[in-house]
């Protein structure tokens, strides 16, 4: 009956303790490394989604091309006459430019390099909308804010960007220039956006007034009911005809809030599956390792094949009690591998987490915990097939006979 056989494979794996530990671990490496890797990937996923349905998939970016950070390259710029124009074009709905550049941030007598954004505070919800970002604690600019700021979630805390937080009310410097801060955004999960400020557009010029009306980038929203891809394309086409520029030698491009999160999870996807397919060779790895320790097993037990053969054991039933070991195997390193991979992603996102990676933070649904179990268990069976097919073919006066 097919409950003895699941009890006997049960208790050979029992009694053959140190290679069924080897051969369970084996499968524990390659299940928690494709656990926890699948995990963050579900979980950055997760997050690309969510920053999609809270700012909406209305949005595009116009940014000079150039090297580095949007507004760094002296030589493209994306100009007020840019967004006066793109503001008269049909399908847009709001738009506005965002000053950016390097600055000098100082606090208790340390000296930092940031970013520093300039932003009218006439259109601070719409900038709210697009990176999905608040205030966190405090106040946001509004206008006649010349000499107040408002900074990105780390500064708050010791060791993040300062060696002492920075708190409501605290005076800093940028480029040498006196700035109150009033207020904190919230976290939004990278360490380099958690360190910007924030100012008016007004008080940039005057830090920087060479670059007055000289933007970093430009967000646009389209009008409801028009697909924004359409209306990005007829931007880039318009824009480019007022620069009088040729197609191809744009010295700007515009890209969808929707592609921008598509190349993102690209990028990540391909690093994912890399990483992925190096696991899979641990997989690989407990694969021939199940395959020669069920090998192994049928060589020792040749003979009670032979006795279970004599009793009336059919060949069905021998290839079912070593598959069954074998996926038996798999399935407890399955599930240790689970329990491990669980353990290590947790561990990997509160470290992403204290390091300013909030992003970085696994998942873990039902689907991938029983994907991994299944995935290991037919890992473990197929492995033991041909061991156990092997098994099943013996001959009765062969098995009986050997020695």
């Amino acid at each position: 009956m097919r409950s003895d056989e699941v009890i006997y494979s049960v208790q050979s794996v029992r009694k053959r303790k140190l290679r069924s530990v080897l051969t369970i671990l084996s499968v524990l490496i390659g299940i928690a490394a494709i656990f926890a890797l699948l995990s963050f990937g579900i979980g950055i996923q997760k997050y690309v989604n969510t920053l999609a349905d809270e700012s909406g998939r209305d949005k595009m970016f116009i940014q000079s091309k150039g090297i580095g950070a949007p507004g760094t390259d002296e030589n493209f710029q994306i100009t007020k006459d840019d967004v006066d124009f793109v503001t008269k074009l049909n399908g847009i709905d709001e738009i506005t430019g965002i000053y950016f550049q390097g600055g000098q941030i100082e606090w208790d007598k340390q000296k930092k390099y940031y970013f520093v954004e300039g932003l009218d505070p006439d259109k601070i919800r719409f900038i709210e909308e697009t990176f999905a970002a608040k205030i966190f604690k405090g106040r946001q600019l509004k206008n006649g804010d010349l000499d107040k700021a408002v900074l990105g979630y780390n500064y708050q805390f010791d060791d993040k960007v300062f060696k002492k937080g920075v708190k409501l009310g605290d005076k800093i410097k940028i480029n040498d220039n006196i700035f109150e801060v009033i207020g904190f955004f919230d976290e939004i999960g990278n360490p380099a956006d958690d360190a910007n400020v924030y100012i008016t557009d007004k008080s940039f010029e005057e830090l920087y007034p060479d670059k007055k009306d000289s933007y970093g980038f430009i967000i646009a929203s389209t009008q409801p009911g028009l697909k924004t891809k359409d209306v990005a394309e007829k931007v880039e086409d318009k824009l480019r005809k007022h620069k009088n520029q040729e197609k191809g030698k744009e010295d700007f491009f515009v890209q969808t809030f929707e592609d921008a999160l598509a190349t993102f999870t690209t990028v990540i996807g391909i690093i994912n599956s890399v990483l992925i397919l190096i696991a899979l060779v641990s997989m690989v790895v407990a694969f021939v390792n199940i395959m020669n320790t069920m090998y192994t097993a049928i060589i020792e037990r040749t003979k009670e094949i032979g006795v279970m053969k004599a009793v009336g054991a059919r060949n069905s039933d021998i290839l079912f009690i070593f598959m069954f070991e074998s996926g038996f195997l798999g399935l407890l390193g399955g599930i240790s591998g689970v329990i491990t991979g669980y353990l290590v992603a947790s561990a990997g996102g509160a470290i992403a987490a204290a390091n300013g990676f909030a992003l970085l933070k696994p998942e873990f649904p039902v689907t991938l915990i029983l994907g991994c179990l299944l995935f290991s268990v037919l890992v473990g069976a197929a492995a033991g097939f041909f061991p156990a097919r092997r098994a099943s073919r013996l001959k009765l006066v062969d098995a009986l006979r050997y020695e």
